[in-house]
């Protein structure tokens, strides 16, 4: 008998080869095709003949023995002390490896069905959280692309350009997002905010003015604009711009809105007596002039806290009401005229007549007036002589005239006296 291994020379009953060390087979290698010659050799002596193909061999029909007799590659096995296997070259063989080659029993394999079940699962799952991944990466790099070529995307790059001083870039920006959007505020209000560092604000004004007149529909707009004003300091813009808007508009704008105030005195009619005024509003404070100018803007303003005192004459009162946000409104001007009656003609004495001796010439002057005169007949008036003591009365004959004028520049009657002095 040789060694399958080496091919060397073994006595008979050697258990192992005593060249290589392996082990001798004393059972051959199990080969299914001996099973079907076999069947074939007894079909033919018991006159059956099944084609090879057809035969259906099975290995549970192994003999065990055979079955179990060999190890792939001509190698035989043995058990060690520790229940391991080892082949003919003194290998340990894994138990697991040997389990594998007998048959399980039904619960094993029940088990294992069980394993490649869960296995599959957690592989599918896996696979699963996978695709989700690439798919939620997919989403948020085209949600950066879309964004960067959206209104807000646009408006941001702007805001950042301006944080850099790159004007250039920031108008850009801003102007993308406008046509974009072009009812939006925030590009609107990104590029006043640019001129006004620039110092071009009259520039940003006429963009704002033009926008909330092409979309008078849109309370962004106006917000925009406002928003401007306010920046400028410019808040009395604000109740113009706002009195023209849509009634739709305007109420979504109540924040910008302030009532104007009401006076308690009618300016269709003249007074005949000083007078005092009232204002009254719903707002936080009222200011006004008595000198033509802007009562919101002037630094002659003055903030209503009393009535007001209408004298003599012709007075111009200019008032508005300030809301709560700093917000003016409407400017309400009033114009009123108060005349208070004129005295009668001067009295002067001494009256007409002739006069032989020195005599003095006295006109009564009330007070708030001032008198004078003339003594050629003529009309007298503030360019004629003022009276300020008694006056010597002339030789001849002589037309005196004397009227009195108030602070206000009316003139009373004239009195007339015709006096003849003679030595």
């Amino acid at each position: 008998m040789r060694c399958r291994r080496c091919g060397a020379e073994m006595p008979e009953g050697a258990l192992r080869c005593e060249e290589c060390g392996a082990e001798i087979r004393i059972v051959p290698d199990y080969n299914p095709l001996d099973d079907v010659l076999a069947a074939q050799v007894k079909g033919a002596i018991d006159g059956s003949d099944t084609p090879l193909d057809d035969y259906d061999y099975q290995t549970s029909t192994i003999p065990t023995a055979r079955r179990n007799s060999g190890i792939r590659g001509g190698q035989s096995s043995r058990r060690t002390s520790s229940g391991q296997r080892r082949t003919s070259s003194g290998q340990r063989r894994p138990e697991r490896e040997d389990r594998s080659r007998r048959q399980l029993t039904p619960q094993e394999e029940r088990r294992r069905r069980v394993a490649r079940k869960k296995a599959l699962k957690k592989k599918k799952r896996k696979r699963a959280l996978l695709l989700t991944g690439i798919f939620l990466v997919i989403l948020v790099i085209a949600g950066l692309i879309m964004y960067q070529f959206s209104y807000n995307g646009y408006v941001k790059k702007g805001y950042k350009a301006l944080s850099s001083k790159d004007y250039t870039e920031a108008e850009t920006q801003f102007k993308k997002a406008i046509k974009k959007k072009p009812k939006k505020a925030e590009a609107y209000e990104g590029l006043s905010e640019l001129y006004i560092e620039q110092n071009e604000s009259d520039k940003a004004e006429e963009i704002l003015l033009s926008a909330v007149d092409k979309y008078s529909d849109s309370v962004d707009v106006y917000k925009a604009c406002f928003k401007f004003y306010e920046d400028t300091k410019n808040q009395g813009e604000i109740p113009l711009i706002l009195d023209g808007a849509k009634s739709s508009v305007a109420d979504q704008l109540t924040e910008y809105a302030s009532e104007s105030p009401e006076f308690s005195l009618d300016d269709s009619e003249s007074f005949d007596d000083v007078q005092q005024l009232s204002l009254t509003t719903t707002e936080k404070n009222i200011y006004y002039t008595d000198d033509g100018s802007d009562p919101f803007s002037s630094k002659t303003r003055i903030k209503y806290e009393k009535p007001i005192q209408i004298s003599e004459g012709e007075t111009e009162i200019k008032a508005v009401s300030v809301n709560a946000n700093g917000i003016p409104s409407l400017t309400v001007s009033k114009t009123y005229e108060v005349e208070l009656p004129i005295e009668d003609a001067p009295a002067v004495s001494p009256s007409t007549g002739q006069y032989d001796t020195d005599t003095k010439i006295s006109i009564v002057v009330p007070d708030g007036y001032t008198a004078y005169y003339t003594t050629d007949g003529s009309t007298p008036d503030e360019d004629s002589e003022e009276y300020t003591d008694p006056i010597s009365m002339p030789e001849g004959t002589t037309i005196f005239k004397a009227v009195l004028v108030n602070g206000k520049g009316r003139l009373s009657g004239v009195t007339t006296r015709n006096y003849e002095r003679t030595e």
